[in-house]
């Protein structure tokens, strides 16, 4: 196994901003850990998976019936913890702006699909909610998105 090791920088506010936006898109996370979780996982019995996949489904299964009912056309995940909904339905046209309005909208926060594409217009009304969350905030988020 390859061990990887700690960087960092010193510069001017704009050059270490620059950096930290190239990271992101270039890393989400550092994997030297999980390998270890990894190995940790697949002792894991086959049951502990099938429990772990219906909890799942169950929480995205009640955000996406949330964010329907208040007006989001909501494209369904099968294989990540992020439901892609579409705000166009609510009379916005701008993903970024209603991203950050949002949590002083109604208190939920949502991330832009655009600053994850090259043509940032094809998604410009395209958000994704995180739904790896415990069911009582999603309820909470999916009755406060109601009310947008």
């Amino acid at each position: 196994m390859r061990e990887r090791g700690v960087a960092w920088l010193t510069a001017t506010p704009e050059l270490t901003a620059a950096v930290r936006t190239t990271k992101q898109f270039l890393t989400y996370v550092a994997s030297g850990p999980f390998q270890y979780a990894i190995a940790e996982a697949l002792r894991l019995p086959g049951d502990y998976f099938e429990t772990l996949r219906a909890d799942l489904r169950g929480k995205r299964d009640i955000l996406a019936e949330g964010l329907r009912t208040a007006g989001f056309e909501v494209y369904d995940p099968r294989g990540t913890y992020f439901i892609t909904a579409d705000i166009g339905g609510l009379g916005e046209k701008d993903g970024v702006a209603f991203c950050r309005a949002l949590p002083e909208r109604c208190g939920v926060v949502a991330v832009p699909n655009q600053v994850f594409y090259d043509h940032a217009d094809m998604a410009r009304t395209l958000v994704r909610f995180a739904f790896c969350k415990k069911e009582a905030v999603l309820r909470e988020a999916a009755d406060r998105l109601a009310r947008l």
